[in-house]
């Protein structure tokens, strides 16, 4: 795939540095495995501010990166920083958008209004118009839904995302932070009306945090579902920098996030950085770069997000492609960060029958 910088993505191929593009689930979109995240752009509001304040020349310089390295699809959303990482990706990518696949999310609070929350025809609507807006552009290539609304009814919510892809303004639709009853009614009820299907699943997925792999994993693999992963280095904690008895760094985000994101066990997590710890040293790789290709090798897994404050950190990021683990590393990482399932899971786990019946994702 050859984009306007398309002389240095075809010299890295010869060389054999290209980026690896998937399926996008079982849509015709095909995507880079990594993609870049836009939760540093803007630094508006608590959370975001400790994930950097990236303005538009720093965006665009991260974009340039990104794209000569192969990577053209770009993430965002319109509580990141209040609309402001919209605002800055659509002015980072101005003049080249048809270079660029964009991929933007909707349905979590923008403010305290009962028509600021949600997924409704209404709120649906506004927040497509409200992005492409902010984006500066005419369409969205994959559009989805933050949060599941339990207050709208399904068909409402997907025959409005079918109106707003017959209009143009978006090309595909996806889904966040669902759960599985929730994804697969939705798109049992998509086949039933002839609706869009969501065609991918962005999830929290990392080595500290393997709740994916029960049964959303399984659907994905079922229903054509593909994964796009969120914070692959398990809410910062996989950056390399926490080992046991030290503590948290001076700087890390955690210290001002930890709360908001997914819980990890320090002895696991201690355990998880040890063994990563090793095959750094075997490998001569960074442990980011170790901790993302280790995704890059799980079912369903189209793409896998990643986020950089700065050049360096997007740089050692794009490292994790080109190369692979070997299968016993894979194994000792599998090993070492797994655990028990929860009911009914554990049964497909613990017990041979079940597990004959049920056999694990390859």
């Amino acid at each position: 795939m050859i984009n306007t910088n398309g002389i240095v993505v075809l010299l890295k191929m010869i060389m054999g540095e290209s980026m690896e593009y998937r399926r996008l689930g079982s849509s015709g979109l095909s995507v880079p495995v990594l993609s870049l995240g836009t939760g540093t752009f803007g630094g508006r509001g608590k959370l975001f501010e400790a994930w950097g304040n990236t303005d538009v020349a720093g965006a665009r310089a991260l974009i340039d990166i990104s794209i000569d390295h192969g990577v053209n699809l770009f993430d965002t959303a319109d509580v990141y920083s209040f609309g402001a990482a919209e605002e800055i990706l659509g002015a980072a990518i101005k003049g080249r958008r048809d270079d660029v696949l964009l991929s933007t999310k909707a349905g979590l609070p923008t403010g305290d209004g009962p028509s600021e929350a949600g997924t409704s025809r209404s709120r649906l609507i506004t927040a497509v118009d409200g992005a492409l807006r902010r984006l500066q552009t005419d369409r969205i290539d994959l559009f989805q839904l933050h949060a599941y609304d339990a207050a709208t009814p399904i068909v409402e919510v997907l025959s409005t995302l079918d109106e707003l892809v017959r209009a143009g303004k978006i090309r595909y639709v996806g889904v966040s932070n669902f759960s599985g009853w929730q994804l697969m009614k939705s798109v049992g009820l998509a086949d039933t009306y002839g609706f869009p299907r969501y065609v991918s699943h962005q999830v929290y997925y990392s080595l500290a945090g393997r709740g994916y792999e029960w049964e959303l994993m399984p659907l994905g693999l079922a229903e054509g579902i593909g994964a796009m992963v969120w914070s692959p280095l398990g809410w910062g904690r996989l950056t390399g920098r926490i080992r046991r008895g030290s503590g948290l760094p001076a700087g890390s985000r955690l210290h001002t996030t930890a709360d908001a994101g997914p819980p990890v066990d320090d002895e696991r997590l201690y355990r998880i950085i040890e063994v990563l710890d090793e095959i750094s040293a075997e490998t001569g790789r960074a442990i980011p770069q170790i901790a993302i290709n280790w995704l890059l090798g799980r079912p369903t897994v189209s793409s896998v997000i990643v986020g950089a404050r700065d050049a360096d950190q997007l740089r050692q990021n794009l490292g994790a492609v080109g190369w692979r683990l070997t299968d016993e590393q894979v194994a000792r990482l599998d090993a070492v960060s797994a655990t028990d399932a929860p009911y009914p899971y554990f049964a497909y786990q613990r017990q041979q029958g079940f597990a004959r019946l049920n056999p694990a994702p390859v």
